[in-house]
């Protein structure tokens, strides 16, 4: 896709010479931590959201903080935008490079510094995968609990910058609700810490603002998380559906009750059938939806929850319920979820993966909705979605080489996002904006509250250097595409010359 589809004139200010820049970086970077030729830096024109392409300026590759602050300094001097990359498994085009700026990659930074059992912490670098983390941890029956589907390759500088998920976000919480400290250098290259490795930290609660900033407030450099023991026994069952309202039904049942389970997770019949020929998960494929469920506690615990999320589940007509019989099958059921995506990329040239949050008691209106939705463009849709905490991650499938049809996988997408909106959710639950949802943010927030949002960029980064053109619209990006809240009758963003 080519750059002006992508970034608008306004993102497109920093016309600055960056040979001086070179020359500076060079001194403070090994030759191999700066690279500038074409072919070096095509390997950083994309993330996860593969249509979306863009070559950076210069990519750097820095190996220590201190060459990450005098980095950030230098940009900063020169005017120069930075876009902070980890595993670069970003599916919302979050670190797309800027076509006039450096590509600030962090794969280096990949060391686990300190884990402390006792006060069941990690202290680690953002280039950290995600699973490395529980890996580590797992010799002192410790894990770390958020676990987004990319858990073997994301990094967990990448989580905080997004705020993954994963399916055990039900219970345990999204990635902020698991980190106690993150350490940032701003972009005038200045090192701080936010939050502590207490439960609680003085001055107002940054920590929170932090998480899901898609690398437009500072860089982390480092990150402290929190560990939890391992439960003493888990269960996973999976029921099947007839019909995919009834499994939302389901679900919604299940939260009115009191149950929160470690994991529960829904897919459509076009789901179950790829994920089944691509693991072999013991699905049914029969079933038009299935919903997998796991409980952890104690045994008692485990036993009565069993009991009543069974009756539960049968009263929403659940045709069949399956309890995993040992380890291995657990861990197949689950693999089948974790292994959607891929599975899809099996059956499709290619997809593009939705990310949008809706009240539970939607769901069945919203699954009808975006079947028509995808239908009206002549393109498919597999669905695999958080169930407990109305997640949804609709896979539209296309193929690229055909003329128009990333235009139609976008154009549902969109439409897709607007529906969450209108049914009382979100644009995205654990994905972030990017570059992919910035028209659809225009639709979920007045043009006060994106002011707000652009006055707490500025008091980070007053020049707009770190991430620009990502995640926050200006008001002209919503005027442009048509995305204008009215209220009342009253012409909206009055404030804005007319065209």
């Amino acid at each position: 896709m080519p750059a002006h589809a992508l970034f608008r004139d306004e993102d497109l200010r920093f016309d600055v010479d960056v040979d001086p820049l070179v020359q500076s970086l060079r001194q403070v970077l090994p030759a191999e931590g700066l690279i500038v030729h074409e072919q070096g830096r095509r390997a950083y024109e994309c993330d996860g959201l593969a249509p979306y392409k863009q070559l950076p300026r210069l990519v750097v590759i820095p190996e220590t903080i201190e060459q990450v602050q005098v980095v950030l300094k230098l940009c900063h001097e020169s005017g120069v935008p930075v876009v902070t990359r980890g595993a670069g498994t970003s599916l919302s085009g979050g670190s797309l490079p800027h076509p006039q700026g450096v590509l600030l990659a962090m794969g280096k930074f990949n060391r686990i510094s300190e884990i402390d059992a006792q006060r069941r912490i990690a202290r680690v670098d953002p280039g950290v995968r995600n699973l490395a983390i529980t890996e580590a941890a797992a010799p002192y029956g410790l894990y770390y609990a958020p676990d987004p589907s990319s858990q073997i390759a994301c990094s967990i500088g990448g989580n905080v910058g997004e705020n993954a998920g994963g399916v055990h976000c039900l219970k345990y919480g999204l990635t902020v609700h698991n980190v106690l400290a993150v350490k940032v250098v701003t972009i005038e290259g200045e090192i701080t810490t936010i939050g502590s490795d207490c439960l609680d930290s003085p001055g107002l609660d940054l920590l929170a603002l932090m998480h899901g900033s898609e690398g437009m407030l500072g860089v982390i450099v480092e990150v402290t998380v929190k560990l939890l023991p391992n439960p003493l026994t888990k269960q996973v069952l999976m029921a099947s559906f007839a019909d995919v309202g009834s499994g939302g039904h389901a679900v919604a049942g299940l939260i009115g009750r009191g149950i929160i389970p470690g994991g529960l997770e829904m897919m459509d019949g076009a789901a179950i059938q790829a994920a089944e020929d691509f693991v072999q998960a013991g699905y049914d494929t029969d079933a038009a939806a299935i919903l997998i469920c796991e409980l952890d506690g104690s045994e008692a615990e485990v036993a009565d929850q069993m009991k009543a999320v069974d009756e539960c589940l049968r009263e929403h007509g659940a045709t069949r319920i399956q309890v995993a019989a040992d380890h291995q099958e657990k861990a197949r059921f689950w693999a089948g979820r974790k292994a959607a995506f891929p599975a899809v990329g099996r059956i499709s040239p290619d997809y593009y993966c939705m990310d949008g949050t809706i009240p539970r008691n939607q769901l069945a209106y919203v699954l009808q909705r975006i079947s028509e939705i995808s239908a009206a463009e002549a393109l498919e849709t597999v669905n695999v979605f958080h169930a407990g905490d109305g997640n949804l991650h609709p896979l539209i499938l296309f193929d690229g080489n055909q003329p128009g049809q990333l235009e139609a996988a976008e154009r549902a997408g969109s439409a897709i996002l607007q529906l969450c909106v209108e049914v009382g959710g979100t644009v995205t639950g654990e994905h972030g904006v990017g570059m992919e949802k910035i028209n659809e943010m225009c639709v979920q927030f007045a043009s006060a509250e994106i002011e707000q949002f652009h006055g707490i960029k500025a008091a980070f980064d007053e020049k707009g250097l770190l991430n620009p053109g990502k995640a926050i619209p200006t008001l002209n990006r919503c005027a442009e595409f048509g995305h204008l809240h009215v209220h009342n009758g009253e012409l909206p963003h009055p404030e804005l010359e007319r065209f």
